[in-house]
Parts: structure tokens; sequence; C-alpha cells
């Protein structure tokens, strides 16, 4: 028998925002988190690119020092949204061994990888940090996660570039329905914000060069549009049976309905330009949901404002939902956050249970010029979702071919 899976706790660390309320407040508000960066980096590196969408709170100053200074950053933006989120739900009185967290990141601990080979080249193998293994390890969010709520059920990690913590979702939903656990936190962070992933990025032509406009730099669907903004941040959301929130007297933000996840297989960075594996995942987590793609009231899009991916994202749209998507209404919150990578599916779930809790679509920000070739109907302003079942995507789509798709019920 399928279950129904419930969203009871949310957090985030974000561009805009410290917290989840705060990052949605600021997101309708219609402010950007995009600004340049307070440092010689650009200077020092001849880096083309000097602005970024930082975290507005730095999780090293929410954390205990002690706890901080044993995380790299990345681990400290999982566990400040994750704490959220555990609160927000009531800190369930769930037994460890049924208590299960999915957790996602893109890079992993860059800056504790990074630093520690500056350490071994300038001051010798003997400076180098104990604890640098289990600092930059793409686990270690996870565990620092499972291991402060004692969650024992399993601590799961995916690395599937920017589509990681959307599938980190469908992979809590599919545990929960295999009665792996009572209660899933799942989510993703990312810390990569550093000069070699912004040179990196820029030698491949994705980011914005728009250094004299930060805040104006992501935007979606325009067609002067330029490349991405990095990101960083984190985003969790608590998962349970209804049956189980429902026993406890928990609040119920919204129902996770379905998750789908495919492969391109096609390029290491480009979509497949026909959308077909993008088109699969919506599919299937539409079919998950048990719903046709007619129930559809709103779409959060990955729309990472590059000229190839929007459209690529347009097309795959188009495919499964027809003439008709130009009449539901999207959200591209990247224009407000910038990519937060492996956190970003997170963030942007979150955001869609916000939105058809409220039933609203977030305004997408720096919409000046919509590109003819995506006929999409976004609003720089909110867009009202109306008062009857809402239900809703949000979509990732990452380097590698990964697709990943979570479906969003209101309740």
């Amino acid at each position: 028998m399928t279950k129904k899976i419930v969203v009871t706790g949310i957090g985030a660390s974000t561009p805009i925002g410290g917290t989840a309320v705060e990052s949605w407040e600021a997101l309708l508000a219609g402010e950007s988190g995009i600004r340049t960066l307070e440092n010689d980096w650009a200077e020092q590196y001849g880096l083309s690119v000097n602005f970024a969408g930082t975290a507005k709170v730095d999780p090293a100053e929410v954390l205990d020092r002690p706890v901080a200074k044993r995380l790299d950053p990345s681990s400290r933006f999982a566990l400040v949204a994750a704490l959220e989120a555990w609160a927000d739900a009531g800190e369930p009185a769930v037994p460890s061994e049924r208590l299960g967290v999915d957790w996602a990141t893109g890079i992993g601990g860059l800056w504790t990888l990074l630093d520690a080979w500056d350490t071994l080249k300038e001051k010798g193998p003997r400076r180098v940090m104990p604890l640098t293994v289990p600092m930059l390890m793409p686990n270690a969010p996870a565990a620092a996660v499972s291991m402060h709520l004692e969650a024992r059920a399993f601590a799961r990690t995916v690395a599937s570039a920017c589509a990681s913590s959307t599938e980190s979702l469908s992979n809590a939903y599919e545990h929960l329905q295999l009665g792996l656990a009572d209660v899933v936190i799942a989510g993703g962070a990312e810390a990569a914000i550093h000069p070699i992933t912004l040179a990196a990025f820029n030698s491949a032509q994705a980011l914005s060069k728009r250094n004299e406009s930060p805040a104006t730099a992501s935007r979606p669907y325009n067609v002067d549009r330029d490349g991405f903004v990095m990101g960083e941040g984190a985003a969790a959301l608590v998962l349970e049976t209804a049956e189980h929130a429902v026993a406890r007297g928990a609040k119920i933000y919204a129902e996770v309905a379905g998750g789908g996840v495919t492969a391109d297989s096609y390029h290491i960075t480009a979509n497949d330009p026909e959308g077909k594996g993008a088109a699969r995942a919506v599919e299937l987590a539409l079919s998950q949901a048990g719903a046709s793609a007619d129930e559809v009231t709103h779409i959060n899009a990955h729309a990472t404002s590059t000229p190839v991916g929007d459209i690529a994202e347009y097309t795959a749209l188009h495919s499964v939902f027809g003439d008709r998507v130009q009449q539901i209404p999207i959200s591209a919150t990247k224009a407000a956050t910038g990519h937060l990578l492996g956190g970003t599916g997170a963030l942007e779930a979150l955001f869609t249970v916000l939105a058809v809790q409220h039933r609203i679509a977030p305004p997408t920000i720096n919409l000046v010029d919509q590109d003819p070739e995506i006929p999409l109907s976004v609003s720089s302003s909110v867009q009202p979702l109306g008062d009857g079942p809402q239900l809703a995507i949000s979509n990732s789509f990452g380097f590698g071919g990964h697709n990943a798709v979570v479906a969003i019920r209101s309740v």
C-alpha cells in the first residue's frame, strides 16, 4: 500500500536569509542574494568573475565554535539547516533506529581539501590537520547531521551534481515508502565559492560575467542571459509518513507525492537538447504521485540562466505538458539565490512546499526581456495559484546528465 509522505519541518541557510522563513520572505520581496565578493580573489588570481551568492549568515556564527571548527563549511551549512528543520518539526520523539538521513552535496569539502593542499605545500605534511579526510569527504554533511540527531536508521549521501538534493528527497520518499524509517531528514548543502571553481566554471563559459551589476546577473529566460551565478548554503526538510505525523500531532506543510530520477547519457556537461531524460523524470514523478500532467498548477524550474540550459528545460517541459505549459505559473528562484549546486534542489523544493501551502508562485526577479523561444508564464511579481488543490513539481538537472524531479501536493 502506498503511504502518504508529508513535510513537517523546514530549515535553510541561503544567500537571501539565515533561516527558511527569512529566505522565503526575502524571495517574495524580490530581494537578490548576489553580491560582489569581499576578498582579493579577483585581483590576486586575475578572475573574470568577482561576485556570487554568498550566504547571508555565516554558519560558523550560528554553531558552537568547537563544533564549527571540526566541520568543513559545507557540513556547517548542512547542520544549521538540519537543526532548524528538526526544531521546526517539533523534534519528533522517534527511536534512533527509525530516524534516517538522506543528504546530498555536489562537490563536498572543497575548502578543507584545498586548504590542506596549501598547508602541505607551504608548511609540510606534519602541519596537515588529522581531521582533514573526515572533513573533506562528501558524506561528511550526512554524518554530521546523523550524529547530532542520533539518526541510526541510515545516513546516505547523494552526489549527482546539481540534481543531488532533489534526488535525496526522492530517495527519502522511497525509503519511507519501504518502511526503512518513520522519519527522514533530507536535504543538501554546498560551500564551493572558491577561486578554483570560479575559474573552472568561467573557463567552461558557464558563468555570468556581469561584474558591474551582480544583483541582476542571474536572469533566467531573458534574451541576454549569459550564464549562471554561484551560490552557497543548504536546505533541509523533515519527511515522515502522514500516519506518524498525525499520531504525534505535527503540523504538516505539504505532501511529497513522488519523485523521478533519470539519466541523459548524452554529454558530461550539456543537456540533451531534446530533453528526453528530463521529461521522463517529470513523468516518473507524476506517475509516482498518481497524477496527470493536467493536474500540475506550479513549476519551480531549474532555470540556471544559461543560454542553452533554459531552452533545453523548456523543450522537456513542453514535451510533457504541451502548449498548456505556457499557462502554468513558473518560478525561477535562482535569479534571487544563485545556483547552490548540490544544495539547490532541496532549497527549491522547500520553496515549492511553501508555494503550494500558501498558494502563491514566488516572483522571478530580473525578468526584463523574456526570450520568445521560451514562452512560459513567468512573472516578476507573486502569482496567485488559486484556492483549489495544488500539485507542483521542482526540477533539478546536473552535469553528468543527472535529472531529478519531485512532485509536491497541497494538504
